[in-house]
């Protein structure tokens, strides 16, 4: 069962000549809010919060942010702590036990991944049915719900009796799912996950490797991707979690759950974001004039943003985006690559944390912000980018799906605020209404 916060002190609602009083409860972290969980009960009343900007839908013992101190951990361990002493099989297993793993424990993860790292032959022929520029998101999506029909045991019951399997399951297939659907998009026979490769290695080779022109594996890569997809595997209550959390409250399949989480990260606005800033920094590029698209962005008048500068939770710098920042410089040098857009991008962030524009507004790069340079420079195509966030997400979704599960959570159903015509206004309309003369 999950541990309940701490109730520490009470709050006095006063409303309609009433006090109503409800509990303040505080985090390990010292996080505090006011459960309003009787509110309705007691005075009738609801509360509305568009966005859910100040609500918190949950209590959680997966990750920590604090957005005001650029903090964040995975089960207390800090982000740059992981990203530069283990691997993302490691966070994973961290993400969906709560500690990291003793090396026997990550051995026998290790090998359910590999068990469980081919997809059902009859799934394959599902590729050549999509057609030619679908979106790799689109097909990761559709894919995914469809296991549930090829792997049917995956209602909350069995998944949680078993869920070592089911969640190396889903972590390994979809990485096979995401290289298949890459090939199948450049007209390449798809390559098979191999017994002797590393998680990351695999996938890389599965992207990669072809019969005319083998993938020499690079450590370096390896190293890179396990790091970008660490700093990627979970964000607390983002869109695509909370999503993966409220299909999976209705005790959906894992399966469909996960396709849920899918489907919200590809939107522009969230795990589209990478493609978006390269999109925007070859836009400036073909411009010329860096200053004005920075006076653009100050221009409240002007529909143009900044792609991947600023964060609803981080109001400093983005703990991500310095690990991503240093690595993609690191990386280009190394590599002997002379990428333009990485010089934009300095150029925009070197102007913008001299200005006092964004300085007061905490607008500060993103993860997102150097994430696709990497990206580029180690080969990736662009419209892969949202999919490998998908695959690093995958290990903090099946941690709040299996966390969610594990504390009875009721289903998800928010109150609103109706708005619409009341009874009064349509009553004429009804009135006067002829129904159509019946054909038969």
């Amino acid at each position: 069962m999950m541990k309940k916060a701490k109730k520490t002190s009470e709050a006095i609602l006063k409303v309609e000549g009433k006090e109503v009083v409800l509990p303040v409860i505080c985090g390990t972290e010292g996080e505090k809010a006011v459960d309003i969980s009787t509110l309705r009960k007691s005075t009738g009343l609801i509360t509305i919060d568009p966005g859910f900007a100040n609500t918190a839908n949950c209590c959680s013992q997966i990750t920590y942010i604090d957005g005001e101190k650029g903090i964040l951990r995975y089960r207390g361990i800090p982000i740059t702590e992981l990203a530069a002493k283990v691997s993302f099989v490691d966070v994973a297993y961290l993400l969906v036990h709560g500690t990291l793993p003793t090396e026997s424990e990550r051995i026998d993860f290790s090998n359910l991944l590999n068990y469980n790292s081919l997809l059902h032959e009859d799934m394959r022929h599902f590729f050549d049915h999509f057609p030619k520029g679908a979106h790799p998101m689109h097909i990761l999506s559709t894919m995914v719900n469809a296991m549930a029909a090829f792997y049917p045991t995956v209602d909350v019951t069995t998944t949680a009796r078993n869920i070592e399997r089911s969640c190396a399951r889903v972590i390994s297939i979809v990485r096979t799912i995401a290289a298949f659907a890459y090939k199948k998009s450049i007209g390449e026979p798809i390559v098979y996950p191999r017994h002797d490769l590393s998680y990351c290695a695999n996938f890389l080779n599965m992207m990669f490797d072809s019969p005319v022109k083998p993938y020499r594996i690079s450590p370096e890569a390896v190293r890179l991707l396990n790091v970008l997809f660490i700093i990627h595997a979970d964000h607390e209550q983002n869109c695509s979690t909370t999503a993966v959390r409220a299909i999976g409250s209705a005790q959906a399949n894992l399966y469909s759950t996960i396709a849920a989480g899918v489907s919200a990260l590809s939107g522009p606005l969230h795990g589209g974001a990478n493609q978006a800033v390269i999109e925007q920094l070859r836009m400036i590029q073909a411009d010329g004039d860096v200053a004005k698209f920075i006076r653009k962005a100050k221009d409240k008048n002007d529909p143009f943003r900044l792609m991947g500068f600023g964060h609803r939770v981080y109001k400093t710098y983005d703990p991500r985006a310095e690990i991503v920042r240093k690595e993609c410089e690191n990386y280009l040098a190394a590599s002997g690559i002379n990428d333009p857009l990485l010089d934009i991008a300095h150029r925009i962030e070197d102007i913008a944390r001299q200005d006092s524009y964004f300085v007061d507004r905490g607008l500060y790069p993103n993860v997102d912000f150097y994430t696709g340079i990497l990206y580029r420079a180690m080969g990736i195509p662009e419209n892969m980018f949202t999919v490998m966030f998908a695959l690093a997400r995958l290990p903090g979704w099946v941690a709040h799906w299996r966390e969610m599960i594990g504390d009875e959570t009721k289903i998800v159903r928010p109150r609103q605020i109706y708005t619409g015509r009341t009874l009064s206004e349509v009553s004429a309309e009804v009135a006067d209404f002829e129904p159509p003369a019946l054909i038969i």
